[in-house]
């Protein structure tokens, strides 16, 4: 139990930092590249431990690392469309990495940066910074982050934290891929999910939304009682980017409304693997939260010899809406000097019988 760091191989000839949180239900375990989240190990109902976190094999296999496993992403996570947006009436224009648009925070974003770090053997806690100056990836503003990992029992919490000197926006998500079965146990199409969300945003086949927001009644995106994931994927339109998905279809890539007070705690998903019995429970403070189901994994080299194939893994990244500087009726993630950045999730593990 308890806070131990060691050293995870090197980069650019400097050691890379291995931090250990194990709260004696389960055990977390992150890099300071990325602020990245690299395992976690939560027991099955019958006690059976397995890591559920999707990951590269090697240190070197996370950069530039195109599935941004476990990372923690920014300045704007998501897409902004062709990388453009106007802020108090300046044009802002960013560096695009995904065919003409911007996706988590440009060519390089915070999940290439090595984050200093402290830890908290009294709370069981590492506490990442990261100083973005301005003009970072074209956006304005010198930003002060923080991404904090907490571990109580079997409750993870994640806080990511900001402040600027200038006017700017700001969408840092949290980018692991679970699979409550074992990161290498296979898809996950049986899992099952709940969603607490009757709204969500369509999209364009570039994953951008069109500013529309729909009632989530009557079609694939209807998680409000629960439902496999693979139940109706396949129906699912625009892949995005006008790639192929390796399966034939994309699945899920998409932004869902969280019902209730943004900035509150509440509850935002619920998983559970019917095999392992895992369980996990996602509360946010954030809006909404995007859930992505792996679908351009194609055989991707993971830890331990695995190969990550399509639905290997899904994320829920909780977040401000993508593309939200463009589309004036979505709510703002606009920062400004005097405001503080507080977006927090907590991710809480159990197993049903």
């Amino acid at each position: 139990m308890g806070v131990s760091v060691s050293e995870y191989g090197s980069l650019n000839g400097e050691p890379v930092r291995l931090i250990t949180l194990d709260s004696g239900d389960i055990r977390a375990v992150f890099i300071d590249l990325g602020a990245r989240l690299l395992e976690l190990h939560v027991p099955d109902r019958r006690g059976n431990t397995a890591d559920v976190v999707l990951g590269y094999p090697d240190i070197g296999a996370h950069v530039p690392g195109p599935a941004y496993f476990g990372a923690t992403c920014g300045r704007f996570s998501n897409r902004i469309r062709r990388g453009r947006f106007v802020l108090d009436g300046a044009g802002i224009d960013l560096t695009v990495n995904e065919g003409l648009n911007h996706l988590h925070g440009g060519t390089v974003g915070f999940d290439q940066h090595r984050w200093p770090f402290k830890t908290d053997g009294a709370t069981n806690e590492v506490r990442f910074e990261l100083e973005s100056p301005d003009g970072d990836q074209g956006y304005p503003g010198a930003l002060q982050i923080t991404t904090s990992y907490r571990l109580n029992g079997s409750t993870l919490t994640i806080a990511m934290g900001a402040v600027t000197d200038a006017p700017t926006v700001i969408n840092m998500v949290h980018h692991s891929y679970w699979n409550l079965g074992g990161h290498d146990a296979g898809d996950v199409l049986g899992h099952e999910v709940r969603l607490a969300s009757d709204l969500y945003t369509p999209v364009d086949d570039e994953l951008i939304p069109t500013g529309e927001v729909l009632s989530v009644a009557g079609t694939p995106f209807d998680f409000r009682d629960g439902a496999a994931l693979g139940a109706r994927i396949a129906e699912v339109d625009h892949g995005g980017a006008g790639r192929s998905a390796p399966a034939g279809y994309a699945g899920y890539d998409h932004n869902w409304i969280l019902r209730g007070q943004v900035d509150w705690m509440r509850d935002g998903a619920e998983v559970i693997e019917p095999r392992s019995g895992r369980r996990l429970l996602l509360r946010t403070t954030e809006p909404a939260v995007q859930l992505y189901t792996g679908g351009y994994l194609d055989g991707v080299a993971g830890k331990a010899g695995a190969r990550y194939q399509p639905f290997a893994g899904f994320t829920l990244e909780t977040q401000r809406f993508p593309d939200s500087p463009n589309i004036g009726h979505f709510p703002s993630s606009v920062l400004r000097p005097g405001e503080c950045y507080d977006h927090r999730m907590e991710l809480t593990f159990s197993t049903n019988s």
